[in-house]
Formats: C-alpha cells, sequence, structure tokens
C-alpha cells in the first residue's frame, strides 16, 4: 500500500518548486547563505543562577541554584553546566519546575489525549497548527470545538495558511459561524498593510485547554496520523502508519505554551481576544517534578535559540545523542558537531526516514551520509511507517521533543516551538522510545552506502544544492 499523503503536501512541494527556481536563478549553490545562520552557541559555566520559574512565580536565587545542583547531581554536570551557560546567554526562556508531562506516540495516542482534552474544556481552547484538513480526524476535531463553543467556551484556531492549501474555506467558515474565532497565519493572498510571506510559515503544533493543560510536539490534525507505527508493524505492507512523538504538560509550563499561542495571534493581527480567555483563568498549580523550558523561535530572531540548544547539549554529551528526525538536513555546524561527539567516543546514532513526503529532503539528507558513517555515526532508517518524529535525547538526560526539524528550513524560515526537559525520568522514557525506534529500524553500512547507484547520487547532489530551501 502506498504511503498516504495529505492534500495539500502536493501544493506545497509544487509551490516550494517554484520558489526554488525562482530563487536559484540568481544563486548559484547558494554558497553564501550559509551566512545567515546564527553563530556558534556560547559555552562556559554557570556563573549566576539561571531564572526559574514556579507555580507561585520566579524562584529565589536561592532556590534556583537548588534546582541546578539537584540537576547536576544526576550525574551529568558538564552537560547540565554548558547548557545553563548557554541559556543565560540567550536569555530567552526560563527553567519551569513543578510539571507533569506524558510522552504521546503517534497520532491515536494523542488524538485521544487531546480531544479528550477538549471535550472537557470549561474556559477556552487555543489551537495553533501547520496542518488542518477537512479530514474524518479534522471534521471530529470541528464538531468537539462547535460543541465546546455552544456550551460558552472561548475557542480560537490558528493555523498556516501553506500548511492547510487543501482544505477548502468551508471549513473554516462552519467553524466562524458557529462562533470560533479562526485565522490563518501568513495567508497566501495579500491582506491590507501586510505582504505575503510564503517562506515563512507557522509549523508550531500547540493546544492549550483551560491554560492547566498543553500539548506540543510533530502531530498535526490529518487522516495520516489515524494509523500509528504500531498498527503498521502488525499488518504485511510497509510504510502505511506515521511514526510521530508529541508531548502532555500539567503544570506551570501551560503558561509558556499559551503565552506564545497569544502572541501568535498578535503578530498575526487575528481578530477576537484569547489573551483576554487566558488571562481569565488562575496560574497552573505544580503538578509533578519536571523540570523544562519552552523553546520557540521564528525568523526574526538574531539566533536560533532552538538550534542553539541542540549544539549546546550535543557538543557537551558525554555518553549519547540519540536522534529520531523527520527531515534531517543538516547545517555545517550541526554536522561538525555530529562528527565531533562520534569521534570522542559518544555513541552517536540517527534514526531516520526509510521513505518520505518529500524525495528532494529525504535525498539532500541522504547525501550526507557518507560523511557522517565516515566520523562513526551510527545511522538507521526506518522503512515499516512514515517518520515524522523530531526527538533528541543526549546522555538520557536532557530531552527535547517540539515541531522543529534538524533542517534549515526550521532553523531559518519557521516558527517553531519544542519542549526541553532536563532529568534522568523523562530521558529514561526517551531512550525507551528510541530503543524502539532502532529495533524497527534498518542499519545503514558505510561499505554498501558507497555502492549505491549513480541514479541515487545524482538525486542527493541534486537536492543538496536546495537545502537551504526545502
Amino acid at each position: 500500500m502506498p504511503v498516504r499523503r495529505p492534500r495539500h503536501r502536493a501544493a506545497r512541494h509544487a509551490l516550494a518548486t517554484t520558489m526554488l527556481v525562482a530563487a536559484l536563478a540568481g544563486c548559484t549553490g547558494c554558497v553564501g547563505l550559509i551566512d545567515h545562520l546564527p553563530s556558534r552557541p556560547v559555552r562556559g559555566t554557570v556563573q549566576t543562577p539561571p531564572e526559574v520559574i514556579g507555580a507561585r512565580g520566579p524562584l529565589s536565587a536561592r532556590d534556583a541554584r537548588g534546582v541546578v545542583a539537584a540537576l547536576q547531581a544526576q550525574g551529568h554536570t558538564e552537560l547540565v553546566a554548558r547548557w545553563l551557560a548557554a541559556m543565560q546567554s540567550t536569555q530567552v526562556a526560563p527553567l519551569v519546575v513543578g510539571n507533569a508531562t506524558r510522552l504521546l506516540v503517534d497520532g491515536p495516542e494523542t488524538y485521544r489525549a487531546m480531544f479528550e482534552a477538549v471535550a472537557g474544556a470549561r474556559r477556552h481552547v487555543h489551537l495553533e497548527t501547520y496542518i488542518l484538513d477537512d479530514d474524518d480526524t479534522g471534521r471530529r476535531l470541528a464538531e468537539l470545538l462547535l460543541e465546546r463553543r455552544r456550551q460558552g467556551v472561548r475557542v480560537s484556531v490558528l493555523y498556516d495558511a501553506i500548511g492547510t492549501l487543501g482544505t477548502p474555506e468551508a471549513y473554516f467558515d462552519r467553524l466562524r459561524e458557529g462562533g470560533v474565532e479562526v485565522c490563518a497565519f501568513n495567508p497566501v493572498t495579500p491582506r491590507a498593510g501586510r505582504p505575503v510571506a510564503l517562506n515563512h510559515r507557522d509549523h508550531r503544533k500547540i493546544l492549550v485547554v483551560d491554560g492547566r493543560v498543553a500539548y506540543a510536539g510533530g502531530v498535526n490534525i490529518s487522516d495520516v496520523y489515524s494509523s500509528g507505527s504500531a498498527s503498521a508493524r502488525r499488518r504485511t505492507d510497509r510504510g502505511s502508519g506515521w511514526r510521530d512523538t508529541h508531548i502532555e504538560i500539567r503544570g506551570p509550563a501551560v503558561a509558556e505554551l499559551q503565552t506564545l499561542f497569544v502572541d501568535s495571534w498578535a503578530r498575526q493581527d487575528c481578530p477576537g481576544r484569547p489573551d483576554e480567555a487566558a488571562a481569565a483563568v488562575p496560574p497552573p498549580s505544580a503538578q509533578g517534578d519536571r523540570v523544562l523550558r519552552v523553546v520557540a523561535s521564528t525568523p526574526a530572531d538574531a539566533r536560533n535559540a532552538i538550534r542553539d540548544e541542540l549544539l549546546v547539549a550535543m557538543a557537551a554529551a558525554e555518553r549519547s545523542i540519540h536522534v529520531t528526525m523527520a527531515y534531517f538536513v543538516p547545517d555545517p555546524e550541526t554536522l561538525e558537531t555530529l562528527e565531533a561527539a562520534a569521534r570522542r567516543g559518544v555513541d552517536v546514532t540517527l534514526v531516520l526516514p526509510g521513505i518520505s513526503d518529500f524525495w528532494a529532503v529525504h535525498a539532500a539528507g541522504r547525501s550526507h551520509y557518507e560523511r557522517l558513517l565516515a566520523a562513526g555515526v551510527r545511522i538507521r532508517e526506518r522503512r515499516d511507517a512514515l517518520l515524522h518524529a523530531k526527538t533528541v535525547v543526549v546522555d538520557g538526560v536532557w530531552s527535547t521533543v517540539g515541531s522543529a526539524n534538524m533542517d534549515w528550513r526550521s532553523f531559518l524560515h519557521n516558527d517553531e516551538v519544542n519542549v526541553v526537559i532536563v532529568g534522568e525520568g523523562f530521558g529514561g522514557e526517551m531512550e525507551r522510545l528510541f530503543a524502539d525506534d532502532v529495533a524497527q529500524s534498518d542499519p545503514v553500512e558505510a561499505a554498501a552506502w558507497k555502492r549505491r547507484g549513480i541514479a541515487q547520487r545524482a538525486m542527493e547532489t541534486a537536492a543538496r544544492m536546495l537545502e537551504y530551501w526545502l
């Protein structure tokens, strides 16, 4: 059975191809475009305690030091110290303590959790997504949102215009007619006072319900996720299910994701006032012991905080870097960081797609395999499901789940959001999930890879020239 693709993807890729042709007309290989990447993140030791927030607001310097000491006591002093030092230098987002998290694997599990939360909403529902398809999954969600609105719940939906190219306007009109606040991110048609920005996309996936529970990760709203990777393994056909990762958060960090949604809404001059709905709820109370940081990025940022987090954590790795990544088209510094870690004896293992919904991204990523394998990086490809997850776990203690791929588009062109969780409890869950991905993937051997055919090499070369735009 062929991989099912949402209708919008063909349109998106056609649009991307048009943009590439236009861009490359004045750019041979786009060699100089690497200068647009943020500079190397600052490293060092923790001089002062970082900003730490709990259920009652900012912690004192003494309590913040206690949080840092507890993290370092888990045996990863160098990793935690470098990460915290870089976090201070960027001054983007605080550490947030007192959270409970739940790791959600694949679409079915994620939809059960999210839809249950929406069904129980009493005050407001705020949804920000890249893809919102008019299919069974999208219509189920629409019915839930409309039912909650009829019960007096404030509902606001922000969707990306490119990601929803295949969704008929009637879908959104029905939501509007039912009282839902609906807004498109960077519409493809001109809007008064706002230029069309086709390359700037909102790739975030955020759901906040009543200010008490939030969701983030890689799962969009589409039927393609209705068959998870586990169900794919129970069938004989290959490439049927989608493998993705999402996270549920309860506790003070919910407010961080809430703030991001409200900010995105305001930046787009959307109608309605979701900020009023957010302000009307009490601050979330402590729900657990997870320490995390919500990291967001936009193309307007002087530095990409998500990329900085990844580089610092991987550069400080002492034992392992385990990456599960949908789109892997690394910039030179990311490549160098992975290679350096492997050469100093760190177990660097990448689980990447063996099949993809976009050939150019797949080929561009594969063009880097030979160099990585030569440095000692282990590469595996998953072919029983379409891999869409974007997760990294370093030394079993620093983990990230989010919307950002390890590619130029996520780091330079999109609005993205990742959740970074520090601690061995969540890290252990991530390692177990990674072990399952490894078990379901096939190794890429250096000797066999060198023998790949001329046609495949040609595709890699062509795609490599376009990687900045992919």
